[in-house]
């Protein structure tokens, strides 16, 4: 069972899931986001996914799903060390500094809660994104070809290119192709036809929103409807 609300973060969402039993474990899609997870047991970073995977069974777990560039600084990581990586978060800052951390939210008579207003905290105490960094994400969901975002930004592609991994973990064509999935789920959930889901999307045809959804789920639209 997976319910999600807003987070105290701005842009994030605070989510928890428990696997119900004989159910089996969902699949996690990629959405570029990097989550700080509670497992019940120890605090956890989920980095930037480039495919799907199979979702962690038993629970309850606790996530906070930071947007797009938000997370290195506040892990004071560049996004692409993380890439399809679920770390324990005392292997990026030492076991002596999440400590006591770990302990108050494993504490908390609702550790969902109580993560939730941790990350809150590490957020305000962190220097925000570089403004760059934000315009980036911005142009790159509406799904703009590369080199304009680079245009639009004023700086060169290959700038652009390092930027975008250091931020987010992919490359900008990576992070596109990853939102541009996300606004097609978001439109095949609403009930849409997978027609004008690919239009609505940027994707040339049908066909074409069928292979990238292959490519980065690998599973087919309908079975992700839900």
């Amino acid at each position: 069972m997976h319910e999600e609300r807003a987070s105290a973060v701005p842009g994030a969402v605070r989510w928890t899931h428990r696997t119900v039993p004989g159910e089996a474990p969902g699949l996690v899609l990629p959405d570029g986001c990097v989550d700080l997870l509670w497992s019940g047991r120890e605090l956890v970073v989920a980095g930037p996914d480039t495919r799907a995977h199979a979702g962690a069974g038993g629970g309850p777990w606790a996530g906070v799903r930071l947007p797009p560039g938000l997370a290195p600084a506040v892990l004071g990581v560049p996004a692409v060390q993380l890439r399809d990586r679920r770390v324990p978060l005392a292997d990026v800052w030492g076991a002596a500094r999440v400590r006591e951390l770990t302990e108050r939210v494993g504490a908390a008579t609702d550790p969902a809660a109580a993560l939730d207003a941790l990350t809150a905290h590490l957020v305000h105490r962190a220097a925000p994104p570089e403004p760059l960094v934000r315009h980036a994400a911005r142009l790159l969901a509406r799904g703009l070809p590369v080199a304009r975002v680079a245009g639009e930004l004023g700086i060169g592609e290959r700038r652009l290119h390092r930027t975008s991994l250091a931020a987010f973990g992919y490359g900008p064509k990576t992070l596109a192709r990853v939102l541009r999935l996300q606004r097609a789920l978001a439109a095949a959930r609403a009930g849409r036809p997978a027609a004008l889901v690919a239009a609505g999307a940027g994707y040339a045809d049908q066909q074409h929103l069928a292979r990238e959804v292959r490519a980065l789920t690998g599973t087919t639209l309908s079975r992700l409807r839900g």
